[in-house]
């Protein structure tokens, strides 16, 4: 390697790892408790499937050749100082001729912001000493017309970016145009956020003028604590009546800032469900009026180009989700965040639903709006890999402005094992992709996904410790303690 190379890898470590310092000193203090790595709907464990990690295993992935490969972090529940991985280069030396630098922006792309440069990602990360962009990248595929602009939500912090390279290899140079976290919902000043915590994606973000930045913004403190709905009646009321404006304010000013004033924000996102203390069924009426203000008090920032994404969950859930829509005003992107389930549901009658697919579609037609969908992923029916072909193709036909997979386990591809079929579905329709999609799927190379399968599920005979969020991020998952560990004839 050349010298100049050397200090130019010198100076991108450097970077990285100041980063996650910040995060790390930001995780030995209090308020960090529940609101990273949660996600959605209808997930089993803390923190809930939407944002943060259901408390997944998540090992981190090795640095692509030629980056040896970063240390485990130690197991200290207070402040470690992980040394995370460094993005992989646009295509890594295996790869075919797959890779891509010139990325047209889609039609439904917005044009380049004012701001400078620009960038946007808890998969089954690969097991220790293994990086999926080490395995050899399938040829690229016969394209058609432009696709939309994707992406996949990998981890919250800094190891989510640092994964969105390794991805993209292991998609054989694929184009992964958006990247997509989580702020926290446990405290106000987190909402706001957190000092440190989005440097590292609006670095990326700047990096090239046609990424695009998802955030999911939680419009409640205590956003996951199990709030009733008399006490989430009177918090939507004092919202509507402007009590938390300066909270959004302060986010908004952040935002511009880091340089990155057109941020999607996905705000509030499964109101019609019954998870979170933002939810829209105690008082709709309340909740609209909440979200009109969040809005204008964000858009009142100087220099902002924020555009609001209003994302349900597929079907009616608790409460049907046109009757929490605030309005084209304060509406610019109509989402929907949709999972494999429930158990036994076909993906006709994921489309044919009252709510469903088909619905989320003709309803933002009707009100001359884009769709997304920020979460998407395999759930309540195993391995389907029937499920990933049709949503990928149900993609490509309808043109959302973006979409991201929810890539951990139970829901994702790449960085979950238990998922072989799907998997090998993804990387074929996927594979290769710059700004065009596919029609039919290539037969990708013999090689499996990432070998880790990081459930979450603690090994047999071993009772797993629950020592919160961040502390565990910080370890790359659970401890447990054998039962079995001592025996009489041991």
């Amino acid at each position: 390697m050349a010298p100049r190379q050397r200090r130019a890898r010198s100076r991108r470590l450097a970077v990285v790892a100041a980063a996650v310092a910040a995060s790390a000193a930001l995780a030995s203090g209090p308020g960090f408790a529940a609101g990273a790595g949660v996600v959605r709907v209808a997930d089993p464990p803390a923190p809930t499937p939407t944002v943060p990690v259901p408390t997944p295993t998540v090992p981190v992935p090795a640095a692509p050749v030629p980056v040896p490969a970063a240390p485990e972090p130690a197991p200290v529940p207070t402040v470690p100082a992980p040394v995370p991985t460094v993005p992989a280069p646009a295509a890594p030396e295996p790869a075919p001729a797959a890779v891509a630098p010139a990325v047209p922006a889609p039609a439904t792309t917005p044009a380049a912001p004012a701001s400078p440069a620009q960038t946007p990602g808890e998969s089954p990360a690969p097991a220790p000493g293994e990086s999926p962009a080490q395995t050899p990248a399938p040829s690229a595929p016969p394209t058609q017309a432009a696709a939309p602009a994707f992406g996949a939500y990998l981890d919250y912090g800094a190891r989510g970016v640092a994964r969105i390279a390794e991805l993209s290899a292991w998609l054989g140079g694929s184009d992964l145009r958006v990247g997509h976290t989580y702020l926290p919902g446990d405290r106000w000043d987190n909402i706001e956020g957190p000092a440190g915590f989005l440097d590292v994606w609006a670095d990326w973000r700047r990096e090239k003028d046609d990424r695009m930045l998802v955030l999911n913004v939680p419009m409640m403190e205590r956003n996951e604590e199990g709030v009733s709905d008399s006490e989430v009646r009177r918090l939507l009321r004092q919202g509507a009546d402007g009590e938390f404006d300066h909270h959004f304010t302060a986010l908004a000013e952040r935002l511009v800032a880091l340089k990155v004033p057109d941020t999607v924000i996905v705000l509030g996102w499964e109101m019609n469900g019954i998870t979170y203390t933002h939810r829209c069924g105690p008082d709709p009426e309340a909740w609209k009026k909440y979200w009109k203000r969040i809005v204008t008090a964000m858009r009142a920032v100087p220099g902002q180009e924020f555009r609001f994404d209003f994302t349900p969950t597929r079907g009616k859930d608790a409460v049907p989700w046109t009757e929490c829509y605030p309005g084209d005003d304060t509406v610019d992107i109509i989402g929907m965040d949709s999972y494999d389930q429930p158990t036994g549901l076909s993906f006709d009658e994921q489309v044919s639903e009252p709510y469903g697919l088909q619905a989320h579609v003709d309803f933002a037609k009707s009100h001359g709006k884009p769709i997304s969908y920020p979460e998407w992923g395999l759930f309540r029916n195993g391995d389907n890999s029937e499920y990933m072909r049709r949503m990928i193709a149900w993609m490509d036909e309808h043109r959302p402005l973006y979409n991201t997979l929810t890539d951990y386990c139970p829901h994702g591809v790449w960085q979950c094992g238990q998922n072989p079929r799907s998997s090998e579905v993804y990387r074929s329709l996927l594979s290769g992709r710059t700004d065009e999609p596919v029609t039919e799927p290539t037969t990708p190379p013999a090689t499996d996904p990432p070998a880790t399968d990081p459930t979450g599920e603690p090994p047999v005979n071993c009772t797993p410790m629950d020592l919160g969020d961040w502390v565990e991020y910080w370890l790359g998952g659970k401890l447990c303690i054998r039962l079995d560990w001592w025996s009489r004839n041991g």
